[in-house]
């Protein structure tokens, strides 16, 4: 093993440590299921992502920077020079998703500034006194803007991190946090083996605020004509679903333009199940690719989704412009299926 190899496996542990340490040893409780906010950052919200069962934290080579640093900041480090990224996603119950972010490369750095935007639509007002639907609506919006940067070391080693900030707004209430990301990957020489480390959503808790907490009462002691009180309900504070990722991938030469990827993922979640995952992806002659995964918790009728995960893609060089569009499925138990496209370009 040379001084380089060392050095990463040295800080992958101290990652995979410190990861440990930040999500405490109760990761995983059921006590603490459903006790985090912000669980759209556990949403993967692109094609390729989606489709390998989010098991992307190790890398792929050949993948846009700018997709793979959703699963691992170091990701990004595969950019060789100007990058941009569209995704869209539907989502169960007509509620759409974007995600978009452009990079830029400056010899063995990295950077990158990506938004990803939830669009929830007119929703219909109902209160205790008035519960039926009119045509009296308010809206909602997750925004996730995120900073990253990433850095490669050598041929074989990359480290990254994102610094976001998490913004949510519900008709009058708002709340927001701040977190960081943080990741390494390493290729294991010509093996085809890559190993990754990432950890996500280290932050401040939400909380919310806005007139939307405060009420017009009358305290019982008071005369019928006294003038009503302003009470304000204060909004318990929440954490962001924190977690751990190890992931690796292995990629194999079956024959002359054919090359198969196998991934699988290890998730720590600090406030939900573990979850383990994998995915399959087909290259063919390094234009067109299948791509399948599976995700496995413990316990999965806490999920609507099946687990299964289905995409396709291509990869096309235009006189030295490449263009990836990718599409993917993600099936479910009682709603529409969820569907993504994305499309990257690399100039």
């Amino acid at each position: 093993m040379n001084k380089l190899s060392r050095i990463f496996l040295n800080a992958f542990l101290v990652v995979a440590m410190l990861g440990m340490s930040a999500l405490d040893a109760n990761a995983g409780d059921d006590r603490r299921r459903g006790t985090a906010g912000a669980s759209q950052l556990l949403v993967p919200v692109t094609a390729r992502s989606a489709s390998l069962g989010a098991s992307m934290t190790s890398g792929l080579s050949g993948l846009n920077g700018l997709e793979a640093l959703i699963s691992n900041p170091a990701g990004l480090a595969t950019n060789q020079g100007t990058a941009a990224l569209f995704s869209r996603m539907d989502y169960v119950a007509d509620i759409g998703v974007n995600y978009f972010g452009v990079a830029q490369s400056f010899g063995n750095n990295n950077i990158a500034f990506h938004v990803n935007s939830w669009d929830f639509g007119d929703i219909p007002v109902q209160t205790e006194l008035s519960p039926e639907i009119t045509s009296v609506t308010y809206t909602a919006s997750f925004i996730t803007a995120g900073l990253t940067y990433a850095r490669a070391f050598t041929d074989r080693i990359s480290a990254g991190a994102t610094f976001k900030v998490v913004s949510e707004n519900i008709d009058d209430l708002s709340a927001s946090a701040v977190a960081v990301d943080m990741g390494m990957t390493y290729v294991v020489g010509e093996t085809g083996l890559r190993l990754g480390v990432a950890l996500k959503n280290i932050g401040t808790d939400m909380q919310y605020s806005g007139v939307g907490l405060t009420q017009q009462v009358r305290l019982p002691s008071q005369p019928g004509n006294a003038t009503n009180n302003a009470l304000v309900f204060e909004s318990e504070g929440v954490s962001l679903p924190s977690l751990l990722n190890f992931g690796v991938a292995y990629t194999r030469q079956m024959s002359e333009g054919a090359v198969v990827t196998v991934l699988g993922n290890f998730r720590s979640n600090s406030f939900d199940q573990d979850q383990y995952s994998g995915g399959v992806e087909l290259g063919l002659f390094d234009m067109v690719y299948l791509r399948g995964g599976m995700d496995i918790i413990g316990d999965n009728d806490l999920s609507f989704f099946t687990g299964t995960n289905f995409g396709a893609g291509v990869d096309l060089d235009l006189s030295g412009t490449r263009l990836q569009v990718d599409y993917a499925l993600r099936s479910t138990d009682y709603f529409s299926n969820v569907s993504m496209i994305t499309a990257a370009i690399d100039l």
